[in-house]
């Protein structure tokens, strides 16, 4: 299933490499897609939207609704 985040606070790689590893103890096997200048992160994962998004804000980013 394909997700689409607004996700906010992402300014460098590292952000990018945050996210990323957040949402990959989820799920090891999930396509991530980051467009760090729209601020958009594109999942293709079984998780659920809530799920990804709470992964992420636990590494300090926003997830809009």
């Amino acid at each position: 299933m394909n997700q689409i985040l607004e996700v906010r606070g992402m300014t460098c790689g590292h952000c990018e490499k945050a996210v990323t590893a957040a949402i990959r103890q989820l799920d090891p096997k999930a396509d991530i897609k980051i467009d760090r200048s729209a601020n958009r992160v594109e999942v293709n994962t079984e998780q659920t939207r809530e799920a990804l998004a709470a992964a992420i804000r636990e590494e300090g980013y926003q997830v809009a609704a």
